[in-house]
This record gives C-alpha cells, structure tokens and sequence, in this order.
C-alpha cells in the first residue's frame, strides 16, 4: 500500500472529525516525498511502513497548518488548524510506539522549525527542513545537520543551502546513493 492509501486509511480509522475530512484523490505522488526518504534510512528501515506512515500523518498536520492538504478536505481554517495538531500528535504518538525517542525529537525539531519558516513565508526553507528532518529521521542527525539547523533557527540567509547540502552528504555518506535528494517537500 502507497503512503498516500495508508494515510486514508489511518484517518478512517481514526474516526470522528479526521475520518469525516477524508476526501476522494489521486493515491501517488508523482515524486517520493519526505516520508518515503526517512523511510528508506537506515535507523527505520526495520519499520519502513510505520515511519512512512506516521510522517505521513505529520506532512498531512503541516499541509492542513500552511497549505492545502492531499488528503483532507476542510474549509474552516480553525477546523483545518485544530485537525493539524491532531495529526503532529497521532504522528509522534506512532513514533514514541516504536520507541525511537531520538526521532521524536528529530520531528519537534522539525515542526518548530517548519514554523519559523512558514511565518517568514520561506517556502524554500520549508523544504529544505523537511528534507533535512527526513534524514534526520532515517539516518540521525550529525555535527554538520545540527549546525544546519541552528543556521535555520537564527534566521541565516544560507541556512536553506546549508540544510540541503547536509542531509545529502548525510543520507549520501550513510547510503552512498544521496538519497536525500529524492524529496520534493
């Protein structure tokens, strides 16, 4: 099953306000996107159907928060905000089962930081954070994603460039194949 058919599955099954927002769509995307590259790490292979799915539900809670979701369909805003935290919340619930508490972390990091580029309206720093957590996530952070991250939280003009160049080397170091730059989010 795609990442895509497995979120709305999840969201049905879940019931109540997020089963009812399901709305009918296409099943693929035309690229992978941040779920499938954390998935396809290392430090979740173990669980690659889980760690897609749960990051799946955490892109669905941003999309609902700053743009237009792939799977819900809500027109209040207030309703699309509340059903965003909700799914930040299933996603890192789903994470903590798995016990892998470093990328609980990873994804705070991530959300935080998604945040603080949204508010600036820095579409291209939202993707290079999401790229980046997605490494992070399936590889671990290192030294050089860290100060990327820090370069993105003080605002730095190269914290984009910084942030992409990191997780490819780290994905790329890690698996040899830079895999980070199969992300289109």
């Amino acid at each position: 099953m795609n990442g895509l058919d497995a979120l709305r599955e999840a969201l049905a099954a879940e019931g109540g306000a997020l089963a009812q927002a399901v709305a009918a769509g296409p099943s693929t995307r035309a690229e992978p996107g941040p779920p499938q590259l954390a998935a396809s790490g290392p430090r979740a292979r173990a669980h690659a159907a889980e760690y897609e799915l749960l990051l799946e539900l955490i892109l669905e809670g941003t999309l609902l928060h700053y743009a237009r979701p792939r799977v819900l369909g809500v027109e209040d805003p207030d309703l699309a905000l509340l059903l965003g935290d909700q799914l930040y919340a299933l996603g890192l619930e789903r994470l903590a089962d798995l016990g892998d508490l470093d990328a609980v972390g990873e994804l705070g990091q991530l959300i935080s930081l998604l945040a603080q580029a949204h508010l600036r309206d820095d579409g291209p720093l939202a993707a290079a954070v999401w790229r980046a957590g997605a490494v992070a996530v399936g590889w671990g952070a290192d030294p050089a994603l860290r100060r990327a991250q820090e370069l993105a939280r003080a605002q730095d003009v190269g914290a984009t460039q910084a942030l992409l160049r990191a997780a490819a080397a780290r994905a790329g170091a890690a698996d040899g194949e830079g895999a980070a730059e199969r992300t289109d989010r």
